[in-house]
């Protein structure tokens, strides 16, 4: 029991790490931001977008880039090319921002309420194992 929960705690440490340079899949929100161009134009860009179920972002004046599988970074940078190639503008800024509810992490096995609960990041359980570490957990936990 006590090594499931281990294997458990090492995978969702390493789901935190993770979690900064997560790659988009569908139905993710993303907020997008764009910079670098005249006001009006920010209004029509500046947004929240959901993934569609074939991985893109439909966005105006360039209408679908594909999202899924990419890091935001990534993304950025090809919705920041797409506005270049097709003329739209000439020096865009692209900012994204996850939505922190869009990922979750499945609570199974030996507990209470297996569940599907919002990812959050708590720097209580950033945790660094080194081998022979013993972790104690509360018999409530199960």
């Amino acid at each position: 029991m006590r090594r499931i929960f281990l294997i458990f705690l090492f995978f969702f440490a390493c789901a935190t790490a993770v979690f900064a340079q997560a790659t988009l899949r569908p139905g993710d929100p993303l907020e997008i931001r764009i910079g670098g161009v005249p006001n009006e134009e920010q209004l029509q860009v500046n947004n929240t977008y959901t993934i569609d179920a074939n991985g893109s972002v439909n966005l105006p004046h360039i209408n679908k880039v594909k999202a899924q599988g990419l890091t935001p970074a990534e993304l950025s940078r090809a919705i920041e090319e797409a506005y270049r190639a097709n003329k739209i503008y000439t020096n865009p800024n692209i900012t994204i921002l996850m939505q922190p509810t869009a990922r979750y992490v499945n609570v199974g096995g030996s507990v209470r309420n297996p569940t599907r609960v919002p990812f959050r990041r708590d720097p209580s359980l950033d945790v660094r194992l080194q081998p022979g570490d013993r972790i104690e957990v509360p018999q409530s936990f199960f």
